[in-house]
């Protein structure tokens, strides 16, 4: 990775946007088989995401140029003995075998998808060297570089119906198993770099599985169980082909459409395909941050757009670098690396009460104290009691008096009973069990030994099983 250009790496930490794979009405491929029969397949997510939405994305605007090559807009036909030799021609470690199923999506590249096609030439400028460093690595076949072509149209934060996101599609939990960080704030996923590290990590676990390579990009594709058992139902074949019937349709579709990528990819010249002109990125570097800063942050001090950092750092979910998790990088311009670095406490203190709202301590509200009654005029209280009681006064004996007595009676018995059960609740006796020992019991019932020994008049710490034993 440190012989890839800075000037690169800016460009392909870039490319990204927030948006979902947009749904194309060609979501299917239909194939007629030798008896005559229609063979309907599902087109992979990544070829249905819509040109527009990749030219519109901010470095396809900065750095891509539309190129005039003089070509007419015109997809020539070839007969399938040229497909089958220019195929053949391909240097190519894995094997890259022609069929109907494979035509049907060379011809959905070279025909529906042109525009995608020139705008994937345009970026693989700056994402092949990346994906072909990383696959060199692990020792794997550099034809798999074309694997994210079908996967996200080199779109590195789009995001599938399932949930997989980046340039390799990684599902969350895969994502995690090889070493990507997911959480609120973080999604290495989208991260060029570390997902194409990830993905030449997993690409060679799975051909340490299946010995393999078009069983090791269909299990990219659906996972290498479902692999597994389509093997078994095909009576234990090992070859894509053999167990085709019965993998999951957009499985059916998977390698064709690789084999399709790697044709086009190659051959675009020959369908009058233009390539869009890349131009050279302004160099970039990163610089470590260990406490959290807000993107806002850094353009409002640096003078650099919220636009470009969004995309020179998209692993960023939520526009907050969490430097105080642990020390994170932020990629920049250079000459916004220096106005960083000379201004770093202005950027953590620029409107920091409104962007960084997370409290690392509170308070909490004291209930407030219950205010006691303005005293009261004394006649007004000697009349209420008087007539509530019909105690006698001046203005002659009350009406109800005897049931004054009466009441008065009985609400002292039923104070009495009241100070009875509360003196039973104040006092509680329990039963010693075996083994136990006055320490034990103490924290059992939230007392001390020495108040079980004074409630109990014990001198020492011997007890007996089956004895009582105060505890309240």
């Amino acid at each position: 990775m440190k012989r890839i250009q800075l000037y690169i790496l800016g460009f392909l930490l870039t490319f990204g946007s927030n948006q979902a794979l947009a749904q194309n009405t060609q979501d299917e491929i239909t194939v007629i088989t030798e008896d005559g029969t229609e063979d309907i397949i599902d087109v992979p997510e990544g070829m249905m995401l819509e040109a527009d939405s990749l030219l519109n994305l901010y470095n396809s605007q900065t750095y891509l140029r539309e190129e005039d090559c003089n070509y007419r807009d015109v997809n020539p036909e070839f007969p399938r003995e040229v497909y089958i030799e220019r195929l053949r021609r391909i240097p190519s470690r894995m094997e890259l075998a022609y069929n109907d199923v494979v035509r049907k999506f060379i011809d959905r590249y070279t025909n529906n998808l042109r525009r995608s096609v020139s705008y994937m030439l345009g970026a693989a400028n700056f994402y092949m060297p990346i994906f072909e460093e990383a696959l060199e690595a692990y020792g794997l076949p550099l034809e798999l570089k074309y694997l994210p072509v079908i996967e996200s149209a080199l779109h590195p934060s789009v995001t599938s119906r399932a949930g997989a996101s980046g340039l390799w599609q990684f599902m969350v939990q895969t994502g995690k198993n090889y070493g990507l960080e997911v959480n609120s704030l973080v999604d290495e996923r989208r991260d060029p770099i570390k997902s194409s590290y990830a993905a030449a990590q997993y690409l060679r676990d799975l051909y340490k599985i299946f010995g393999d390579w078009n069983l090791v990009i269909a299990a990219y594709n659906c996972g290498p169980a479902t692999i597994n058992k389509a093997m078994h139902r095909a009576n234990g074949a090992t070859d894509y082909w053999q167990i085709y019937r019965y993998l999951p349709r957009e499985t059916q579709g998977y390698v064709p459409a690789f084999i399709a990528a790697n044709y086009v990819m190659t051959y675009y010249c020959d369908h009058n395909i233009c390539p869009m002109r890349s131009d050279l990125p302004v160099k970039s570097d990163t610089i470590m941050v260990s406490r959290d800063v807000h993107f806002k942050q850094i353009a409002g001090v640096t003078g650099i757009s919220i636009e470009e950092l969004r995309t020179l750092n998209p692993q960023y979910r939520r526009d907050l670098v969490n430097g105080y998790s642990k020390p994170s990088a932020i990629r920049m311009p250079q000459k916004y690396i220096a106005a960083f670095i000379d201004m770093e406490d202005s950027v953590y203190a620029f409107d920091s009460n409104r962007l960084l709202t997370k409290r690392a301590e509170v308070e909490v509200a004291q209930v407030p104290a219950v205010q006691q009654p303005a005293p009261r005029n004394s006649y007004v209280q000697n009349q209420r009691s008087t007539q509530q009681y019909g105690m006698k006064s001046k203005y002659g004996r009350g009406r109800h008096a005897n049931i004054a007595k009466q009441t008065t009676k009985k609400e002292k018995h039923q104070g009495r009973k009241k100070r009875g059960r509360k003196r039973e609740e104040r006092t509680q006796s329990v039963t010693i069990q075996q083994g136990q020992t006055l320490s034990q019991l103490a924290r059992k019932h939230g007392t001390t030994v020495d108040k079980l020994r004074k409630l109990n008049g014990i001198k020492g710490d011997n007890i007996r099983a089956g004895k009582p034993i105060r505890v309240k």
